[in-house]
């Protein structure tokens, strides 16, 4: 048995500039598509588990009553973004999900910066 073989990228198909403004793109979209209310209800819920300092997921957020699911997976990616983005959470790893309903794929782990926890404790 063989080793399956890839030949060499074709210069161009193999971007990361292009790459990171498509997430960026696609991120921004998904922020201004989301229903206010649960942007709101979902900023509350990640600064929440955020203030406890442990690694958390997105599926902590609903399995700690914090949260409903949103209308589309793709929410997701927008208010951990922004809440990174706001100095209130950053990545902490990837591991495999605890949601069943995903079948154990891997997803970001994250946890409360020192500087957010710092200034929620005050």
């Amino acid at each position: 048995m063989s080793q399956l073989q890839f030949p060499t990228p074709i210069a161009g198909t193999v971007n990361p500039i292009a790459g990171e403004a498509a997430k960026r793109t696609g991120i921004t979209r998904a922020i201004e598509n989301t229903p206010a209310d649960w942007a709101v209800a979902c900023r509350a819920a990640i600064e929440e588990m955020a203030r406890r300092g442990r690694p958390f997921q997105a599926a902590d957020l609903i399995a700690e009553g914090l949260i409903d699911e949103p209308d589309h997976h793709a929410r997701w990616g927008g208010a951990f973004s922004a809440a990174a983005a706001a100095g209130v959470v950053e990545h902490a790893g990837v591991v495999p999900s605890s949601r069943a309903t995903v079948h154990r794929s891997l997803c970001r782990q994250w946890i409360g910066t020192a500087q957010y926890r710092t200034e929620a404790a005050a």
